[in-house]
């Protein structure tokens, strides 16, 4: 209906809102404080930056559980950050001496505690994973390997396909790949002539790929796609930086590139395992056993999925492998008259008794070579730290007899490349 002539048409009543009181009380704060109303944000901000730093400091002393290991001296919030990204060796260095063998680094809200030595170790490598976890301190790799697999998913998935993990890698299927890894290593080095210089990390590093290749990722990679897929799995490793443990997802440049590259991948892949699918072929690599596999359910590995237990595999070998051959390499180099003429007499023996025969067995009967990588793996393991998640409160003891309760929370930390160092630990632990 029309509104009466008195009413001002012009005008709208606006109710008092709930929020009115509020300004008042924020407007009569700036005025006794005698700044504008808008100049409270910043002081706000300082004030619960500062709360904040005085309750991290506190909890380091005052507030810390009951015999819980001691917290590192550093600057509340970013102190034990700015130390972790140094370094987690020249940290772990620092602190052992002053704290011992069990000693607590904060790192913005989590705390992150080290066990120094096999002795307090102990419990890290045996406890299940319903007590201490994987998952949570390792989703960062979810967006490298993709949804649904390793890191985003369940205990009970992840078992399950830790077991076509191991099924990929039984001895059966290694003798296998023995072969296709001698052909890409003779015809690797084959190009280098009798005298030169290389850079041994690159060029064993470029052999494992081409060894990935061919025995993980499948001969239609290998043959046709290589130099594609070699460059969108360089962006794919480049995509992993410090920061990424932290903040997987932060908008930088080199998680743009990690996220296409694995986008790009899917793509390739869709097309090779759909081939494979509906053609029936079957191939002696790794990219097949996870086509084949199946859940105690019945059910299987989507395409992507498939890719993302391929990335998984490919970086967990990759790395390791082209670290401990270079180490090797180097080592056995750098002690060329000690070390050398065993290696040589004992593949001059072997060779003789097998000729020119290399496979899985010829190579198990390689001692004096397993031994000089075990020992390379020792000096320089390719995992600088092992993380866990503890989930159920624990006790450690020490080679001195302090015993400490590591909290429900807690990131638990421990270190082969430290402990292998230790003088109680090996003889002459540095030679």
């Amino acid at each position: 209906p029309p509104l009466p002539p008195h009413y001002p048409c012009t005008a709208r009543l606006r109710p008092r809102t709930s929020s009115a009181p509020m300004m008042d009380k924020v407007e009569a704060l700036a005025s006794a404080v005698g700044v504008p109303p808008l100049a409270l944000v910043p002081l706000a901000f300082a004030a619960v930056l500062a709360a904040l730093f005085v309750l991290d400091g506190l909890s380091h002393v005052v507030l810390k559980p009951f015999k819980s290991p001691p917290v590192i001296g550093a600057m509340p919030l970013v102190g034990g950050m700015a130390a972790f990204l140094r370094g987690p060796i020249g940290l772990m260095a620092d602190a052992f001496p002053k704290y011992g063998e069990v000693f607590t680094v904060p790192v913005f809200h989590k705390r992150i505690t080290f066990l120094i030595g096999p002795k307090v170790s102990e419990h890290f490598f045996k406890a299940k994973d319903t007590e201490m976890s994987q998952k949570e301190v390792y989703e960062f790799n979810v967006p490298t390997f993709g949804k649904g697999v390793v890191f985003d998913v369940d205990h009970t998935t992840r078992a399950e396909q830790f077991r076509f993990f191991a099924d990929s890698l039984k001895s059966n299927r290694l003798r296998q790949y023995v072969g296709m890894m001698v052909k890409e290593a003779e015809d690797f080095f084959a190009k280098w002539g009798d005298e030169g210089e290389v850079d041994l990390l690159d060029a064993l590093s470029e052999l494992i790929v081409l060894t990935a290749s061919r025995c993980l990722l499948g001969r239609e990679i290998r043959e046709t796609l290589f130099a594609e897929v070699t460059t969108l799995v360089h962006d794919l490793d480049k995509g992993m930086v410090p920061l990424s443990v932290f903040f997987p997802y932060a908008p930088i440049e080199a998680h743009r590139k990690r996220d296409k590259a694995r986008k790009d991948l899917a793509a390739i892949f869709d097309k090779v395992i759909q081939a494979r699918r509906e053609s029936g072929a079957s191939e002696p690599d790794v990219l097949q056993t996870f086509i084949d596999a199946r859940y105690k359910d019945g059910s299987r590995l989507t395409n992507d999925q498939v890719l993302g237990m391929l990335i998984a595999v490919l970086f967990a070998g990759q790395h390791t492998s082209s670290i401990t051959s270079t180490w090797t390499g180097l080592l056995s180099i750098a002690n060329k008259a000690k070390v050398m003429p065993t290696l040589e007499a004992e593949q001059t023996r072997i060779k003789s008794k097998h000729g020119d025969t290399i496979d899985f067995d010829v190579l198990a009967e390689m001692d004096e070579l397993h031994f000089a990588i075990k020992e390379a793996l020792r000096m320089h393991p390719p995992l600088i730290m092992l993380l866990r998640q503890c989930h159920v409160p624990f006790k450690v003891t020490t080679t001195k007899g302090k015993e400490f309760v590591v909290p429900k929370g807690h990131i638990v930390a421990t270190s082969p490349a430290f402990a292998h160092r230790m003088d109680g630990v090996f003889k002459d632990a540095h030679e």
